[in-house]
C-alpha cells in the first residue's frame, strides 16, 4: 500500500478523534457524552496505529472551521444525524483497512487492522444505534406533515395558475387550505401515536406534524404575495418545494439509511404529478364557469 494512503488514514483517524472529543465536551446528555468519549478514545488509538506505520511521518490537523461546521450540523440536525454522517466517511475508509490487511505480512499489524475494522463498523451498529434523540424519534410525523402539505399545497397553487392571475388569492387560498389541513393532519398524527406502544407522546406527535405542515405552507405561500406575476411566483414555490423535499429526504437518507435519489426522484414526481393534475383541473373548471381571470 502507497505511503500516501496510510497519512489519509492517519489524518482521518485524527480528525474523528478531535471531532468526537468537541463534541464530547458540548453534550450536556451524560449517556450520550460517554458514547462520544468512546468514540474518540477508538479514534485515537487508531490514529497511534498508523502514526506508527508511517514511522512518525503523519503531521495530522484539522480545520478549525471543521470543527464549527461539525458543532453546527449536531444542533441544527442532532446528533444521531451528524454521527451517522461521519460515520459514512469511515464506512469508505474500512474498505482500505481491509486492503492493507491482506498486504500486512506481519501478524502484530494484522491483529491491530482487524481490531481497528471491528471498531469502525462497531460504531454504528452499536455506539451510535444506543442514542435515544427525540428528533429521530418523531422524525416520521415530520417526514409525513413536510410531504404531505408540498404535495397539497403545491396541487392547489398549481390550481389557481389554471384559474386565476391573482397572486394574492393563489396565496391567501394555499394558506386557508393549509391551515385546515395541519389541523387534521396532527389530529390523525395524534390518533396514529395513540395506537403505537411505545416511547412518542400522541401530543408531541401531532405538534410535529403540525408544526412542519404549516411551515411549509407558509414557504410555499409566501412568493405569492411578495412577487405579482403568477407564473414567476408559481415556478419559485415550486422551487421552494423541490429544496425542501430535497432536505428532507436527505435526512431521512442518512438516519434511516435509505437511497437518497430514488426517494427524492419519488417524491418530486409526484408533487410535479400532482401540480399538472391540479393546473388542468383548475384550467378546465375556470373555461366552464367562464371565471378565468375573475379575480385579476
Amino acid at each position: 500500500m502507497e505511503d500516501k494512503e496510510i497519512l489519509k488514514f492517519c489524518k482521518e483517524e485524527y480528525k474523528g478523534f478531535l471531532i468526537y472529543s468537541e463534541l464530547a465536551k458540548s453534550e450536556k446528555n451524560p449517556k450520550r457524552a460517554n458514547i462520544l468519549r468512546s468514540l474518540a478514545s477508538d479514534e485515537k488509538s487508531h490514529y497511534e496505529f498508523w502514526k506508527r506505520v508511517s514511522k512518525g511521518e503523519c503531521k495530522a490537523k484539522i480545520n478549525r472551521f471543521e470543527l464549527i461546521a461539525v458543532k453546527l450540523l449536531r444542533r441544527v440536525f442532532g446528533l444521531t444525524f451528524t454521527l451517522k454522517l461521519l460515520e459514512r466517511g469511515e464506512e469508505r475508509a474500512i474498505n482500505g483497512y481491509k486492503e492493507f490487511f491482506k498486504e500486512a505480512k506481519d501478524i502484530e499489524e494484522k491483529n491491530e487492522i482487524s481490531k481497528i475494522i471491528d471498531d469502525e463498523s462497531r460504531h454504528e451498529r452499536e455506539l451510535v444505534g444506543q442514542i435515544d434523540e427525540r428528533i429521530v424519534r418523531y422524525m416520521s410525523f415530520v417526514v409525513l406533515g413536510l410531504a404531505d402539505a408540498i404535495v397539497e399545497i403545491t396541487g392547489v397553487h398549481a390550481g389557481f395558475l389554471g384559474v386565476t392571475d391573482n397572486t394574492i388569492m393563489a396565496g391567501i387560498a394555499g394558506l386557508v387550505v393549509g391551515f385546515s389541513a395541519a389541523i387534521s393532519m396532527a389530529s390523525a398524527a395524534y390518533l396514529q401515536a395513540k395506537q403505537e406502544v411505545g416511547k412518542r407522546s400522541p401530543t408531541t406527535s401531532a405538534m410535529a406534524t403540525g408544526l412542519a405542515y404549516i411551515g411549509a405552507v407558509v414557504a410555499l405561500a409566501l412568493p405569492y404575495f411578495l412577487i405579482h406575476h403568477m407564473f414567476k411566483a408559481f415556478s419559485i414555490s415550486l422551487s421552494i418545494g423541490v429544496v425542501l423535499i430535497a432536505t428532507f429526504n436527505y435526512y431521512s437518507s442518512i438516519v434511516l439509511e435509505k437511497k437518497f435519489l430514488r426517494e427524492f426522484v419519488e417524491s418530486t414526481g409526484l408533487m410535479l404529478a400532482t401540480a399538472f393534475a391540479s393546473y388542468f383541473f383548475g384550467d378546465a373548471l375556470g373555461r366552464f364557469f367562464g371565471i378565468r381571470g375573475f379575480f385579476t
